[in-house]
């Protein structure tokens, strides 16, 4: 039977990451994300899962760190807010170019200057045409749901792009609301395991990340593959999501 309880958005996520039990979680901790961080931390050291988490020094470096996890074959998620995504902005466009299935969850937040820890999209927004699919959630119970159906959106062979799972700060976050949680092994079926189809550290099928384009041209077509793979999010989106409604 499912599990219904009341929790906050923070929780919500951090429950969902609990059952998908990422390989690697690099984070650094900004208002009103940090809950997320915090709560899934102390699941790790109380061996509710078995995540490395990397503790990194700004959100630059948890989206680097995030990037080389997912080249070496892992299955990697994360989290942020406002200023925190601002900062991580030159590494979302590798990540979506690299085609690298990340999941992140972005706790809405004005953009500074004057300093505002309260939600707008502003944050999300600038990032929107990075290159990452972007999920919004109208309740606890849908950040929730939109994280674990994330996995499974952006590992589909036929997107193999980040995903962005966006809730309101503090609106969502912060307010406790009625969550249905899925078994544990319901959900750990629905979202599967990984198995990357490239990996950096394969010596038996080597491949190049990120290499340089030079004169040949190589550039524009995988940028028409990547958008391709954006396009064919709309049905695997409604595909993932029918799926998951059948639960």
């Amino acid at each position: 039977m499912p599990r219904i309880t009341a929790v906050v958005g923070t929780d919500a996520v951090a429950e969902a990451m609990r059952q998908i039990n990422p390989d690697v979680v690099p984070a650094y901790p900004i208002t009103p994300q940090t809950a997320i961080v915090e709560t899934f931390s102390e699941m790790i050291a109380n061996g509710k899962v078995s995540t490395h988490m990397i503790n990194v020094e700004s959100e630059h470096s948890a989206m680097s760190a995030a990037i080389g996890a997912s080249a070496a074959g892992a299955r990697v998620m994360t989290a942020t807010a406002s200023q925190g995504l601002a900062l991580m902005w030159e590494m979302l466009y590798i990540a979506s170019g690299l085609r690298l299935p990340l999941v992140m969850a972005n706790v809405n937040r004005s953009l500074s200057a004057p300093i505002n820890i309260h939600c707008d999209h502003s944050d999300s927004m600038g990032a929107r045409d990075s290159g990452w699919i972007q999920l919004y959630s109208e309740n606890g119970q849908e950040a929730y749901d939109n994280t674990l159906q994330a996995v499974r959106i952006a590992e589909h062979p036929a997107v193999m792009l980040p995903v962005m799972v966006l809730l309101d700060g503090f609106i969502i976050s912060h307010a406790i609301d009625r969550v249905e949680f899925l078994e544990d092994d319901i959900a750990k079926k629905f979202v599967g395991s990984f198995k990357p189809d490239r990996s950096l550290l394969d010596p038996q099928n080597p491949v190049t990340f990120g290499s340089f384009d030079g004169l040949h041209g190589y550039y524009f077509e995988y940028k028409r593959a990547q958008q391709e793979g954006m396009l064919n999010a709309f049905s695997v989106i409604k595909e993932v999501g029918k799926e998951y409604g059948e639960l």
